[in-house]
């Protein structure tokens, strides 16, 4: 067949297939396979159908197709050619490195947890510090305590019954609903309570980061994310819903604003939904396990199982199983690469800034200020 350049950067197919609208359609599918793309073309020539075996049938595959510039040619030989090297990279999903279940533990006052990072099985994973999965209801919470020089992310969980509520030393307080999410920045210190709203268990998970120790004693602050405005974001045919926090899905980018690279995603995938997320290379990449069954490359997952990932390949393969619905949290950073010493509430550099720190606190001074003539209302709740 004879081809022309045409007034697209592939409209030598356009010979082949009749139509540039199928063109189109074949450039923008993201993912693909061979027998999708013959049925698009219809009546593909000799080349595209060597061009379909050369990728195999069977073979699923993102396509990335930059813009050429095609020369007039009485074949296809040589945009064969360019198709080829341009094209064509597989996802290559990493491999599981560590997979546990959550460990189920006391932590505050009268509360029971699922710990992952932050135990004998997974100290931390640079930049993450802990993650607890929450399920609580007064009289039990997690009332007045300090914090300092790293980062708590609370999320209430939209399938939660009951609400938790927060109050600080400095006049700040509210709610979070299920689907709320509060990203706190303790810096040089904060006391504050968390605790629920009622009786009605809220259920969520809170995430502990770390900073880089240039920003372990800056002003405290919020970033508080309603269910509201967090952008949600769905693949093409709606199997795939990402509530993005933080990071970019789907071309949907999170609201929260990270001092280090972070991605805070939540994923629910419908029956039999399969996803390729892609991670930048340099990321430790983190997965929890919510609710429903699936699999991480092609290890079988369920509810409070913690996965890490290894740093080789491209990103994480997800695949809800084909009776139930599948939802996790995928958390990935940038390693810091600072020392850690981390002392209960608190997190610094050295042992000698720690020392500091508890001085600071039991004094009252340096940002805790007030810390012990302060008494929260909602800690009154479990009274």
């Amino acid at each position: 067949t004879t081809g022309t350049t045409g007034s697209s950067p592939l409209g030598f197919l356009s010979d082949c297939v009749g139509e540039e609208s199928h063109v189109d359609e074949y450039v923008n599918h993201v993912l693909v396979s061979c027998t999708q793309c013959l049925e698009l073309i219809k009546k593909p020539c000799t080349t595209c159908q060597n061009i379909a075996i050369f990728f195999g049938k069977s073979l699923r595959f993102p396509l990335v197709i930059p813009q050429f510039t095609f020369q007039r040619s009485s074949s296809h030989s040589a945009t064969t050619s360019s198709l080829r090297s341009a094209a064509i990279k597989m996802f290559t999903p990493r491999l599981i490195a560590k997979k546990f279940v959550a460990r189920e533990q006391g932590e505050g006052a009268g509360a029971r947890v699922h710990r992952s990072i932050g135990t004998t099985r997974l100290r931390n994973l640079d930049p993450f510090l802990m993650l607890d999965e929450f399920n609580v209801g007064l009289p039990g919470g997690f009332p007045d305590h300090p914090h300092r020089g790293f980062e708590t992310v609370t999320y209430v969980l939209p399938t939660s019954k009951g609400h938790m509520c927060h109050e600080d030393f400095l006049g700040n307080k509210g709610e979070l609903r299920p689907g709320d999410l509060q990203w706190m920045t303790p810096g040089k210190g904060i006391m504050h309570a968390e605790m629920p709203k009622s009786e009605v268990p809220a259920h969520g998970l809170q995430l502990w980061i770390n900073l880089p120790s240039k920003s372990r004693m800056v002003e405290p602050k919020y970033q508080e994310i309603s269910r509201d405005t967090v952008p949600h974001a769905f693949n093409d045919d709606k199997s795939i819903e990402a509530i993005v926090f933080a990071g970019e899905v789907f071309g949907k980018r999170g609201p929260i604003e990270t001092v280090a690279p972070v991605t805070y995603v939540h994923f629910m995938l419908q029956k039999g939904a399969k996803l390729e997320y892609p991670i930048p290379e340099s990321h430790h990449v983190f997965v929890y396990a919510v609710s429903g069954t699936g699999k991480c490359v092609e290890h079988s997952i369920e509810p409070h199982e913690a996965i890490v990932l290894e740093m080789k390949g491209d990103g994480v393969l997800l695949q809800a199983d084909d009776n139930d619905n599948l939802e996790v949290i995928v958390m990935t950073g940038q390693p810091l690469e600072e020392p850690v010493v981390q002392y209960g509430p608190f997190v610094m550099s050295t042992g000698d800034e720690i020392r500091q720190t508890w001085e600071d606190f039991q004094l009252a001074k340096n940002g805790f200020e007030n810390a012990h003539s302060w008494a929260s209302e909602i800690g009154n709740r479990r009274r």
